[in-house]
């Protein structure tokens, strides 16, 4: 079949694909008859801390973050730059499974609260929770970071985005007690400087302590 005759059968519309000449489909059409082109060309996947697979959580607002566990190298790194103990109050800021607060309650005591806006992480944490033997000292609640009360804390972990951390910080530095101790894995606060940065196992680990007197643009 030469080419011409090719050409007047695709301009009227008579079908060529049972034909057997390879390539003469015209471009951004199906073969089979009533499929839609594929819209995936050129997505990509990209993985983010590192959060709640990642499993995200169930809401897409602002302030959600996927879940990523921190590896229990970095929880035990985490816990002992900020010296928890028995009489420390712990806020884990999306908690996930629970493993940072139930860590500190086994090996140092510590009273701790995991908050996180996935059913199904605070179901695992209390499931954790009970295997580890401490809830006795752990509590963990389904909530909204930017609606819940912190003031109790006196140590805070997490492990979110740097957008959210940025957002978090005020709200942190206004009902958090001086002398309240920070941690983050991952990610900074942007223009307040920690006091303390680890390097565990290529994972970082950020440190600040709640001041006395806020500086105005940190507010």
């Amino acid at each position: 079949m030469n080419f011409k005759k090719i050409l007047f059968l695709m301009v009227t519309g008579v079908s060529i694909t049972g034909l057997g000449i390879a390539g003469c489909t015209p471009q951004g059409t199906d073969l089979e008859a009533g499929t839609q082109p594929s819209t995936l060309t050129g997505q990509t996947e990209t993985e983010t801390p590192a959060a709640t697979t990642p499993t995200t959580q169930p809401q897409e607002r602002p302030g959600d973050v996927p879940y990523v566990p921190t590896p229990q190298p970095v929880v035990d790194a985490m816990l002992q730059v900020a010296k928890v103990g028995k009489n420390d109050v712990l806020y884990d800021l999306g908690s996930g499974d629970g493993r940072i607060v139930n860590t500190a309650a086994q090996k140092f005591g510590t009273r701790g609260v995991g908050i996180d806006i996935n059913p199904e992480r605070i179901q695992e944490a209390n499931e954790n929770a009970q295997k580890a033997g401490v809830t006795d000292r752990v509590k963990f609640v389904q909530q909204d970071l930017f609606t819940t009360d912190f003031s109790e804390a006196t140590v805070v972990t997490l492990y979110l985005l740097p957008e959210v951390n940025a957002k978090l910080r005020p709200k942190l530095l206004s009902e958090l007690k001086p002398g309240t101790r920070i941690v983050s894995h991952a990610f900074d606060m942007g223009d307040w400087k920690p006091q303390q940065t680890l390097n565990v196992e290529g994972k970082t680990i950020y440190y600040w302590v709640v001041p006395e007197n806020v500086p105005a643009n940190l507010r």
